[in-house]
């Protein structure tokens, strides 16, 4: 058994490989960049070691980097997680010139599925089902758009190199296809230096599931069943669970023996996922998608249904252990389902959030894991993927499990930026979602009935103005008139006043008279209620009205924080509000949506512009995002350029009507 191992990568992933090398009692080795300084893998593991700047391609992606820093440590392994480095066959081949093991499969099997077009040729010899469309290596722009119309519409694009839906498009017409080819390859280069492009036909009524094998350097490969990832959006998964509710065990026998194949086509070892798009109507059809060489995001659900640490079986196979099992001993209990918890706002199309994580509430409980690499001061940036957490939930059937998950998203909060806890929630409470009738394209039709957000009810208003209050009160005793925050005054009750406002809506005024411990509360002219609030060690206890609610609460930049019931809120007072909408511009404004990077400017000033028309494109979080013109008119300021980066709503371009221009 390996005595050092160095894991490569960082975050949540990082964070749970590492528990594990410490659980199998192997010294460990971090790595970071200098954006992750300080992070919580980095405090975990025995050694960490810097690699350099925050991009990616100078830290995390860089093959002479992370070797250097295992050389230097005497690590024996290394464990690339998933992402960055995890499929990079240069990687894997490098370990081997180092002496080092790569903990993953062999390098042959890596080019023979990393790459989608091989991989498809490959298991279609061995027998596999591939879903029609064309794979030839190497088209151009012009193969790519003929191979689409042969095909018919709608088609989807996908990159040859990389996986987690980066660069993928759904193109429904011909009229799309140059514009969408040209933004996949940007994503493709971006996300994994390679922008080949194969084309496949849309199974628009699909189910994604998904096979989880295991194999070692004796022979024996097995498959540890099924798990389904057909709820996603932009086709990256949402919420995973094992078993799948649609699959018998006459299906899963069939898929799994699939899967089993398509391995041994590659003489694969260790932990590999084998992807199938199900028709759902006929469950009986199936095709292969892709294999993933590596740890998948949704490992944990496997975990808790197998009663297996994948992590731990993958270390003992890199090592030459056999496995201890064979497929006759592999055995199903209960269910489990995983939710990933993104830093993005669901109510602006899934956009990226940044920002430093002020309070922080991970749930417990029975049948409850988290899976997070998330701490109070944790800053969350625009360099990489936008996953915080895995919250996963098990139990003796799919009922209990999703209960389970509904109330543990309930009890996570994390406070400084938006996240998609609260429309998880909602999704998880979908009428078809609950019966299990999923597929691809349920978070799509579903549209803002998932995603719209309620006002804030007036008892969030309350907690926010006493939560202000708390904050203002002298913590010892009133010695005279000048220790009195203002609005008080010795001898009567005092009367605080603040109009609080929300994103998207209309400021309302709250009222307080008394202090936080006894007051009265009045919510716009509404009548007015008794309420208190009162500190518990890092919570906020408000009792309004009799009704006592626990808050987490955090303040920053003038904006109080609140989170109860799976909600986190953010308001601001209006003076506050006002300010920044004193620097507000005219109609005619683009702002950054997400903090990230500006990736192409497609227009410049002077330039007569559609309304629609294509001005630059911003990438956060290897997610693209392209920014029109929201009218029609000349683009009389630019104020950005390729390679920039830009804040959230940052002003980056203004479009003037004619009329307006004329007279400027």
């Amino acid at each position: 058994m390996f005595g050092t191992v160095l894991v490569a990568n960082r975050g949540e992933i990082a964070v749970r490989v590492l528990r594990t090398l410490r659980a199998m009692g192997i010294r460990s080795v971090a790595v970071y960049s200098d954006a992750d300084a300080g992070a919580l893998h980095t405090r975990l593991a025995d050694v960490a070691v810097p690699l350099g700047p925050a991009p990616a391609a100078q830290s995390y992606l860089s093959i002479e980097r992370v070797l250097d820093a295992a050389v230097r440590t005497g690590a024996q392994a290394v464990h690339p997680g998933y992402g960055f480095l995890s499929e990079n066959v240069e990687f894997a081949r490098a370990c081997a010139d180092a002496g080092i093991v790569f903990i993953g499969p062999p390098v042959a099997a890596i080019e023979a599925m990393g790459d989608k077009i091989r991989a498809k040729q490959t298991v279609r010899a061995a027998g596999v089902p591939v879903v029609p469309g064309r794979t030839e290596p190497g088209m151009d722009d012009a193969a790519v758009a003929a191979a689409a119309v042969e095909a018919g519409f709608p088609v989807l694009l996908k990159p040859s190199a990389g996986g987690g839906g980066k660069g993928m498009r759904v193109v429904g017409s011909e009229a799309e296809l140059a514009e969408q080819i040209a933004g996949a390859r940007r994503e493709a280069r971006s996300s994994f230096g390679d922008d080949t492009l194969l084309v496949e036909r849309y199974v628009g009524n699909s189910r994604h599931i998904e096979i989880q094998v295991l194999g070692d350097t004796h022979g024996t490969v097995v498959h540890l069943g099924e798990r389904e990832c057909s709820l996603q959006r932009r086709h990256q998964k949402v919420i995973e669970e094992a078993p799948s509710p649609l699959l018998d065990a006459a299906g899963r026998a069939r898929m799994g023996s699939a899967a089993v194949e398509a391995a041994r086509a590659v003489g694969y070892t260790g932990a590999g996922t084998v992807e199938f798009i199900v028709d759902a109507d006929a469950p009986s059809d199936f095709f292969f998608l892709e294999m993933n060489t590596r740890l998948q995001v949704e490992h944990p659900v496997t975990e808790c249904v197998t009663g297996l640490d994948l992590v731990e079986l993958q270390v003992r196979v890199a090592a030459g252990e056999p496995l201890p099992f064979g497929q006759g001993d592999v055995v199903l209990d209960g269910h489990a389902i995983e939710a990933r918890v993104y830093a993005e706002d669901p109510a602006r199309g899934f956009l990226p959030q940044a920002g430093t994580v002020l309070a922080l509430t991970e749930p417990t409980g029975a049948g409850v894991r988290v899976d997070s690499s998330l701490a109070v001061g944790t800053v969350v940036g625009s360099d990489y993927d936008p996953m915080l957490a895995k919250v996963i939930a098990s139990g003796p059937d799919r009922e209990t499990a999703r209960a389970r998950l509904v109330a543990a998203l309930g009890g996570t909060a994390v406070l400084g930026m938006a996240t998609n806890t609260g429309f998880l929630r909602a999704l998880l409470a979908d009428p078809d979602v609950v019966a299990g009738r999923l597929d691809t394209g349920l978070i799509e039709r579903r549209g803002a009935a998932l995603t719209t957000v309620q006002p804030p009810s007036p008892a969030v208003y309350a907690a926010a103005a006493l939560a202000l209050l708390v904050e203002s009160e002298p913590t010892g005793a009133l010695v005279d008139r000048w220790d009195v925050p203002d609005g008080w005054r010795l001898g009567e009750p005092a009367e605080t006043v603040r109009r609080l406002s929300v994103a998207g809506e209309a400021p309302v005024t709250v009222r307080v008279r008394g202090r936080s411990g006894d007051a009265v509360v009045r919510i716009g002219e509404a009548e007015p209620v008794p309420a208190r609030a009162e500190r518990d060690g890092a919570a906020l206890l408000v009792t309004m009205d009799g009704v006592r609610t626990r808050y987490t609460v955090a303040h920053s930049d003038g904006a109080v924080w609140l989170a109860a019931d799976g909600r986190v809120t953010a308001m601001r007072e209006q003076e506050r509000l006002a300010a920044a909408a004193g620097a507000a511009v005219s109609d005619g404004a683009v702002t950054a949506p997400m903090p990230g990077t500006v990736t192409l400017v497609q227009a410049s000033v002077g330039d007569e512009v559609a309304a629609g028309t294509p001005l630059l494109v911003v990438e956060a979080m290897k997610m693209e995002h392209v920014l029109t013109a929201p009218l029609a008119g000349t683009v009389t300021e630019l104020g950005v350029t390729a390679g920039q980066s830009v804040r959230l709503d940052e002003r980056v371009a203004v479009v003037t009507p004619p009329a307006a221009a004329e007279e400027e």
